[in-house]
């Protein structure tokens, strides 16, 4: 779940589907409109194939997916409340920047959408510590989600005190709270993908990715685009009413109450309802291998000392740099110039199909022995689209009208868009090619769950600076007022108490994008090319030679 776009931020990512190249879009990311996010990506496909012939091969069930209909239905389900909160917490960026927050508080609030692309870090505890009488998967899965309805509860009920307390909004708390959703909902996601494996027999176990991909998207969508559009005033009642009124369809509390409810019950009867591995009516318990958490963790370490892991390791960390100002910041400069949050979330849906059929058209072009050289060719292609979504911001306040903003400039931004998809896909496909090839297939699920987390990092900690330096590099005067300046919030007030006005004379904005870009030319002349040497290592180079 890589993926970008003008509208919310990270949340979601994508993951590699079990016998296809890659995903369908996310959701952060679905991102799912996200501003700044790249589809987080995992090894879904090596850990199925591992998952199934582990197996007990007398499984019988009726032929096609309708002997298990069921349990493909619960999987689709529970990814679905994955994608929940994960669409919620994309959707906070966009409602803290209609209420003017400093970008320092959107850089504090972003590493919200850091534990997808940590989670390696917990996730050998989630599979190897269980109480086997209750289950291996719901051992974490029951309690993970209670967490997460409890918390909506208690959210439901704080969130507008959060939002609107008196010298703006608690950044600080929301973070804490969203961090905790975002982590319950990562660690709920390890205990899924590993039940996925043993829920559905070998014949259907491909059905699971299908559940992932579709399930993680269609709960994104609904906590985020549905949210944003029914929230808003301005929409229902241009779109959804006969009378008009001061508030939307739903509220924000009423919205995480009803789906902390959701998760309770539904948690509750699978507790109750629901056996892993059941063996009944010629169905054997299911014995699955588990390599112990301190040799996970050590494996991880002797992976990374290997002098191309390392290389490769430190280029993924710092590829997305050129690319940050663009993708993190660029929608919520759109907000503040005047877009509505919830038109820009709807614009994430007519780009679902080109998020689909890209994957499988560059596929075409990167299944060769020099992946990576697609990625080198699409690099200054996404920089420029970078200029470009400055040159947008720049624009868009030119364009606005007393009733919004005209058809043609929302045509412009999806065009934007949809060239800025092309783009990044591009460099996904050939990063995730990449990865497969040089995989030592010995340990393949570690090793490309290593290196797809360190590529979702590679976007998560530059969107994160990127956010946290627009205010410091932003220029303000005070007009109107004498002796009062602008260099602070509370300076800022000041300057207004005295009837003066803050204008900007350099955004923080225009100075990123420009200096992004350069970085992002300097690293793809200098260690581009280095990259791209990496193909011609032999296979030796890649294999990992810690127990052998």
């Amino acid at each position: 779940m890589e993926h970008s776009d003008l509208t919310t931020h990270k949340n979601g990512r994508q993951r590699k589907l079990a016998g296809t190249t890659l995903p369908p879009e996310d959701m952060r990311g679905m991102d799912r409109g996200e501003s700044g996010s790249e589809p987080e990506v995992e090894d879904e496909g090596e850990d199925l194939i591992r998952g199934s012939d582990s197996e007990d091969r007398r499984r019988r069930v009726q032929p096609g997916i309708r002997g298990e209909l069921g349990n493909v239905l619960l999987l689709l389900f529970l990814y679905v409340l994955q994608g929940i909160p994960l669409g919620l917490a994309g959707s906070i960026p966009l409602i803290l920047q209609s209420k003017n927050v400093s970008y320092k508080d959107q850089a504090f609030f972003s590493f919200v959408f850091w534990p997808f692309s940590l989670k390696l870090l917990w996730a050998p505890l989630v599979d190897a510590l269980y109480f086997s009488r209750f289950g291996r998967r719901k051992s974490w899965l029951v309690p993970t989600q209670y967490l997460l309805g409890l918390f909506m509860i208690y959210l439901s009920m704080s969130v507008d005190s959060l939002l609107q307390s008196e010298g703006g909004p608690n950044v600080l708390t929301l973070t804490a709270v969203f961090f905790m959703l975002a982590f319950l909902a990562a660690t709920q996601d390890i205990a899924v993908d590993g039940w996925a494996l043993t829920m559905l027999s070998r014949e259907n176990v491909g059905y699971a990715s299908t559940c992932n991909s579709v399930g993680q998207t269609a709960g994104y969508f609904l906590g985020n685009v549905l949210f944003l559009a029914l929230e808003s005033a301005d929409f229902c009642n241009k779109y959804l009413r006969v009378v008009p009124k001061d508030t939307g369809i739903v509220t924000l509390p009423d919205f995480l109450f009803f789906w902390g409810m959701v998760f309770l019950v539904s948690t509750t009867l699978v507790a109750i309802i629901k056996r892993e591995n059941e063996h009944g009516k010629g169905k054997r318990r299911v014995h699955e291998e588990t390599q112990g958490v301190m040799e996970t963790y050590k494996l991880l370490l002797s992976i990374i000392k290997m002098p191309t892991v390392f290389t490769f390791c430190v280029l993924l960390l710092t590829a997305k740099v050129g690319f940050s100002a663009a993708d993190a910041v660029t929608g919520l400069k759109l907000v503040e110039a005047g877009v509505p949050k919830e038109q820009l979330a709807l614009l994430a849906v007519p780009m679902v199909p080109l998020q689909i059929l890209l994957p499988v058209i560059i596929s075409k072009y990167t299944a060769g022995p020099r992946p990576l050289d697609v990625f080198y060719k699409a690099f200054p292609f996404r920089l420029l689209i970078g200029l470009e979504y400055a040159l947008l911001v720049w624009w868009t306040p030119s364009v606005k009208q007393d009733g919004g903003f005209p058809i043609y400039y929302y045509a412009i931004v999806l065009l934007s868009y949809a060239l800025h998809q092309v783009a990044l896909y591009s460099m996904y496909v050939a990063c995730m090619a990449f990865h497969a090839k040089v995989s030592d297939p010995l340990i393949g699920g570690t090793y490309m769950t290593l290196l797809n987390t360190v590529t979702n990092l590679g976007g998560n900690w530059p969107s994160t600076v990127a956010l946290w330096l627009v205010d410091p590099l932003t220029s303000k005067v005070c007009d109107g007022a004498v002796g009062q300046s602008c260099g602070s919030a509370e300076e800022s007030g000041l300057c207004i108490k005295e009837g003066g006005t803050c204008l900007t004379t350099l955004d923080g904005y225009y100075v990123e994008s420009l200096v992004c870009v350069v970085i992002g030319l300097a690293w793809w002349v200098w260690l581009g090319k280095k990259m791209r040497q990496l193909q011609e290592q032999s296979p030796a180079a890649w294999r990992c030679r810690a127990d052998r």
